[in-house]
C-alpha cells in the first residue's frame, strides 16, 4: 500500500509545474464585456464601442509595449459579413514595477475605444451580433494567461441613435486617450544615454513624468529615465536599449504625466514622434517633481529607499512561525521533490544507525548554509541599492540556464543514463559524487538551490517582511525557513522509526527513481520557459543544443575515455556557437533586420547601398547556428555600419511562394540562402550556407571596392 502511495505521488509530482495557467471554472481576474456608444446605427455608419476590462485588485494587465515582460491583451473578433472592426486603441499606461522590473500596463477599470464600421448594405431592422475572444495575460505575484468571450449586439436602423449610458463614457474615453497634440514637438538626440525632449504645454504644472515608446527595443523599463522639466516641457534620457540606430532614427510613445484638474491628480498621455535633432530648449532646468506614491519615485531617485518600521517581538516571532511553515511546505514543492524522495530512498536498503545520524547532520548543515548564503546575498544587494526578493538569481539568465541543465542532468541519473557514485544520496550533481558526509551535505545544498524557483504558501509573506528589515531580522527569518525545509528529512535521519515505514527494498526502488525523473525533467522545461520571456527564442534554441550535447557526455562517462573527449569536444563547440543568449547577450541587438522584398533590394540599390539578403527559417539548425554565430558578431554589424549595407531578412518558418521563387532563381531548394547584393547593382553575390564573420566581411568589403 505505502509503495501505491509512494509512486502515485511521484507519478502526480511529474506532471506538476510551477507554471499557472487558467483552470476550467475557475473566476477570471479580468472581467471583459462590449459596450455601444450607440443603442442603433445606421447603414455605413461608423462608431466606437468599448471593451470594458475589469481588473481584480492587486492584478494587472498589460499595454502594447508591455515593459520588461508580459503580453498585450489580444481580441480574435467574429464580426458579421461586410462589418469592419478596427484595432484596439490604447489608453494612456501606467508604470507597474514587480522587483527589479518594470511593466507597462493597467490595474483597475480600463476602457479600450474600438471602431466599427456598418457595411452600406446593412439591413435595417436586423440586428448585428459581434463576438470576440479575449486573451489577456493578467499577473500579480504570479501570471494567469485567461481567455474569455464577450457579446455585442447592435440594431440597425435607418436613423442611428446613441446610448444614453455609454455614449457619454466611451466619449470621455476616447478623449482621454494619448493623440498627438498641436503644439507639441519631440526630439531624439544621440548620445550615452540618447536623450528625448518634449515640449508640452503646462510643463510646469504636471508631476510622475515619463516616457512609454512603442517598441520594446528603444529602452530598458526599468532603467532610470531620470525625467526633467523645464517652462516648455519635459526630457528623458532612454537607457539599455538595443536598437543599433537610437538618436539617428525616429523613436514613437507616449509621454504620460500627472496634471491636477478640478482639485484632483489625473493621468494624461501625449503621443509623439521624436525626429533626430538637438534637444529642444527649456525642456531641463530641474528634476521632474514625483510625488510620494508615485510607483516610479525611488527608482528616479526622488524618495530614500523605504524601509518598513521596525518589527516588535511577537511580530518578528509570527514572520518566523510563518517563515518554519514555508519551509515545511517547500518540501513537496516540485522542483524539490524528487532529490528529497531520492534521497529518502537510501533507507529502503538500511544502514548503519551511527552513520544515518552523521549523514543527517550534514544534510541539515547544507540546508542551513545555503539558505543563510542566500540572506547574506540578499542583504549585501539590499545594501547596494537594489530591489530583491526570493528566486532573485532567476532574473538572471545564466542563473535560469545553469539551473535548468541542472535538473536535465539530474532526470538523466534518475533515468539511469549514468551514474554518479554508489548510492541513491548522490543524484543531486557532481558535488555530492564524494559520497558520505560530504554528499550529504551538498544533496541539503542542491535541495535548497532546486526550491529557489519556488514559492510555498506562508512563505512570501515571511520573506516580503524579511527584505524590509534589519540583517538581523532578515537572517532570523531565513534562518527558521531553513529550519522548517531542513526538519523532514533530518528526522528522517534520526527517528528509525520513521524509517521502518518505508517499504523494504526490490524493484519498486528502480521504478519510483525512473518516475522521480519526470518532475525533474518538467522543472527544467519550465525554465526554459523562462529564458524564453528573457532572452526570446534564440536562447531557447541555445540551451536546448547544449543540453543535447551534455546529454550525449553524460551518456559517454561508460563508454571510456576516447568516447568521453569526443563528448566534451561536442559540448565545448556547441557552447562556444551558443553563450551569447544563455548569458543574456541580446544577439538581436547586433544586427536589424527589414523584411525581404525584391522591390525594398531594388529600392535600397537605387539608394547607392548594398544588400545583404538572409533567407531564413525557425526550423533551419544551421540558419539558426549562422545567426547565433557569424550575423550576432559585433565585427559584422560593424562592418554594415561602415559600409552602409542594408540587412534584409525573408522567413520561410511558413509557405511563402514569393521567398520560394526566389530560392529557385537562385538555384536552392531551401535555406539556408545568403545574397550580397552590390550597391552599383548587378547581380548578387551568393555566399556559402556555412557563415564565418571573415566570409561576410570580406564580401561586403570587397564588392565595395
Amino acid at each position: 500500500m505505502i509503495r501505491t502511495v509512494f509512486l502515485a505521488l511521484a507519478a502526480f509530482f511529474a506532471f506538476a509545474s510551477p507554471a499557472f495557467a487558467q483552470l476550467p471554472g475557475q473566476p477570471l481576474n479580468a472581467q471583459h464585456t462590449l459596450h455601444s456608444a450607440r443603442a442603433a446605427v445606421a447603414p455605413g455608419e461608423t462608431f466606437t464601442i468599448i471593451l470594458r476590462q475589469q481588473i481584480n485588485e492587486g492584478w494587472h494587465t498589460y499595454w502594447r509595449n508591455p515593459g520588461d515582460s508580459g503580453e498585450p491583451t489580444q481580441l480574435t473578433w467574429q464580426s458579421p459579413n461586410g462589418w469592419q472592426a478596427g484595432e484596439i486603441q490604447w489608453p494612456t499606461p501606467e508604470a507597474i514595477p514587480f522587483a527589479t522590473l518594470v511593466n507597462f500596463g493597467y490595474e483597475g477599470e480600463i476602457l479600450y475605444p474600438i471602431e466599427l464600421t456598418a457595411p452600406a448594405n446593412a439591413r435595417v431592422g436586423d440586428a448585428a451580433n459581434f463576438t470576440v475572444e479575449i486573451y489577456a495575460l493578467v499577473c500579480a505575484d504570479i501570471c494567469i494567461p485567461e481567455t474569455s468571450i464577450a457579446t455585442l449586439s447592435v440594431p440597425i436602423a435607418a436613423q442611428g441613435r446613441d446610448d444614453p449610458q455609454w455614449a457619454p463614457r466611451i466619449a470621455e474615453a476616447v478623449a482621454a486617450l494619448p493623440r498627438r497634440e498641436q503644439g507639441v514637438d519631440a526630439r531624439i538626440t544621440a548620445g550615452d544615454p540618447a536623450r528625448i525632449s518634449v515640449t508640452l504645454p503646462n510643463a510646469s504644472a504636471i508631476r510622475n513624468v515619463r516616457f512609454f515608446p512603442f517598441s520594446a527595443d528603444v529602452l530598458v523599463a526599468s532603467e532610470p529615465q531620470n525625467p526633467r522639466v523645464g517652462a516648455a516641457g519635459a526630457s528623458f534620457e532612454l537607457r539599455g536599449g538595443i536598437a543599433p540606430d537610437i538618436g539617428q532614427t525616429p523613436v514613437q510613445g507616449v509621454v504620460a504625466y500627472e496634471i491636477e484638474q478640478g482639485g484632483a491628480w489625473v493621468h494624461r498621455g501625449v503621443e509623439i514622434e521624436a525626429q533626430p535633432g538637438e534637444p529642444l530648449a527649456d525642456t531641463d532646468a530641474a528634476p521632474a517633481p514625483m510625488s510620494s506614491d508615485y510607483p516610479l519615485a525611488e527608482l528616479e531617485g526622488a524618495a530614500a529607499p523605504s524601509s518598513a518600521a521596525p518589527m516588535d517581538v511577537t511580530a518578528v516571532l509570527l514572520a518566523m512561525g510563518l517563515a518554519f511553515l514555508g519551509g515545511l511546505i517547500l518540501n513537496i514543492m516540485p522542483c524539490v521533490l524528487p532529490v528529497l524522495s531520492v534521497k529518502a530512498l537510501q533507507f529502503a536498503g538500511g544502514g548503519h544507525a551511527s552513520e544515518t545520524r552523521k549523514h543527517g547532520f550534514f544534510y541539515f548543515a547544507g540546508v542551513m548554509a545555503t539558505f543563510l548564503a542566500l540572506a547574506g546575498a540578499l542583504i549585501a544587494l539590499r545594501g547596494a541599492g537594489e530591489a530583491v526578493g526570493w528566486g532573485f538569481q532567476l532574473q538572471a539568465p545564466w542563473v535560469t540556464s545553469a539551473l535548468a541543465l541542472l535538473f536535465f542532468a539530474i532526470g538523466l541519473n534518475l533515468l539511469g543514463v549514468f551514474e554518479i557514485g554508489g548510492s541513491l544520496q548522490n543524484a543531486g550533481g557532481e558535488l555530492t559524487q564524494r559520497g558520505g558526509s560530504a554528499g550529504a551535505f551538498f544533496t541539503g545544498a542542491l535541495a535548497v538551490i532546486a526550491a529557489t524557483p519556488c514559492t510555498a504558501p506562508f512563505m512570501a509573506g515571511a520573506i516580503g517582511v524579511a527584505i524590509t528589515q534589519s540583517a538581523l531580522i532578515t537572517l532570523l527569518i531565513f534562518t527558521a525557513l531553513a529550519l522548517g525545509f531542513a526538519l523532514p528529512l533530518t528526522l528522517l535521519h534520526f527517528a528509525p522509526a520513521l524509517q521502518r515505514l518505508i517499504p523494504k527494498p526490490g524493484v519498486w526502488m528502480d521504478r519510483a527513481k525512473q518516475v522521480l525523473a519526470f518532475p525533474m525533467f518538467a522543472a527544467a522545461a519550465w525554465l526554459a520557459w523562462v529564458l524564453a520571456e528573457q532572452a526570446g527564442s534564440s536562447g531557447v534554441l541555445s540551451l536546448l543544443l547544449v543540453a543535447s550535447a551534455l546529454g550525449l557526455v553524460l551518456l559517454t562517462l561508460r563508454w571510456g575515455r576516447v568516447w568521453l573527449i569526443v563528448g566534451v569536444a561536442i559540448l565545448a563547440i556547441t557552447g562556444a556557437l551558443t553563450w551569447r543568449p544563455l548569458v543574456g547577450v541580446e544577439t538581436q541587438s547586433v544586427l536589424e533586420a527589414e523584411a525581404w522584398s525584391d522591390a525594398r533590394v531594388t529600392e535600397l540599390q537605387g539608394e547607392g547601398r548594398g544588400v545583404f539578403v538572409n533567407f531564413t527559417a525557425a526550423w533551419c539548425i544551421s540558419c539558426k547556428a549562422n545567426e547565433l554565430g557569424a550575423l550576432s558578431s559585433e565585427r559584422v554589424a560593424r562592418a554594415f555600419v561602415d559600409n552602409n549595407v542594408a540587412y534584409l531578412k525573408g522567413d520561410w518558418t511558413n509557405r511563402d511562394d514569393a521567398i520560394a521563387g526566389a530560392l529557385a532563381r537562385y538555384g536552392r531548394a531551401g535555406v539556408p540562402l545568403y545574397l550580397y547584393f552590390p550597391p552599383e547593382g548587378g547581380e548578387p553575390v551568393i555566399l556559402p550556407q556555412v557563415l564565418t564573420d571573415s566570409i561576410i566581411i570580406d564580401t561586403i568589403s570587397g564588392a565595395q571596392q
